[in-house]
């Protein structure tokens, strides 16, 4: 999902400021602790990143997105490109009783009933040019290619400095389920 985020803060924020700077939910904590004169405790280790120089001074920062459900890793944002490991939408059990999570927002071989897997071969999506993720770059292209490359390469650096830790809410519970 991508959603834009709106900001007011006069005498800090210029009126009509816009940014193109990729964030999550995690970032909110230490972007938050930064604004307010604080810092991250020494003792803890936080997943989020202080955001706090793009309110201040537009400064983006380079970094990519992981997309988890549970300990495996379902895709990837670097820069413009989205790579897809794994995709599904919900069940057909969910489906036929009228749970349907994308609505009109089906796209073939990415939005199915089963979890499909792509880790051999990512789906590969320049959000630039196709902000829906309903075209998948080829494979055959140098484009595909390079951006495979680049994105492997931040994908192992990440799966190497990874220190799995236990779910707070498990999204396979059926008791936190829709």
């Amino acid at each position: 999902m991508r959603e834009p985020a709106v900001t007011w803060w006069p005498e800090h924020i210029p009126a009509g400021t816009v940014s193109q700077q990729l964030g999550t939910v995690v970032d909110l904590f230490s972007t938050s602790l930064s604004v307010a004169g604080f810092s991250v405790p020494d003792d803890s280790l936080i997943d989020g990143l202080d955001l706090s120089p793009v309110l201040h001074n537009n400064t983006l920062i380079n970094r990519p997105i992981f997309y988890y459900r549970g300990n495996e890793m379902m895709a990837v944002r670097v820069g413009p490109y989205k790579a897809h490991y794994w995709t599904w939408r919900n069940s057909w059990e969910e489906f036929n009783q009228g749970i349907n999570f994308c609505p009109g927002q089906e796209v073939a071989g990415v939005t199915t009933h089963t979890q499909q897997e792509h880790t051999m071969q990512p789906l590969i999506f320049h959000l630039g040019r196709g902000p829906w993720e309903k075209y998948p770059i080829s494979a055959v292209t140098k484009e595909y290619q390079d951006a495979l490359s680049r994105i492997t390469a931040v994908v192992e650096k990440h799966k190497k400095g990874l220190v799995p830790g236990v779910p707070q809410l498990n999204m396979c519970d059926m008791a936190v389920m829709n």
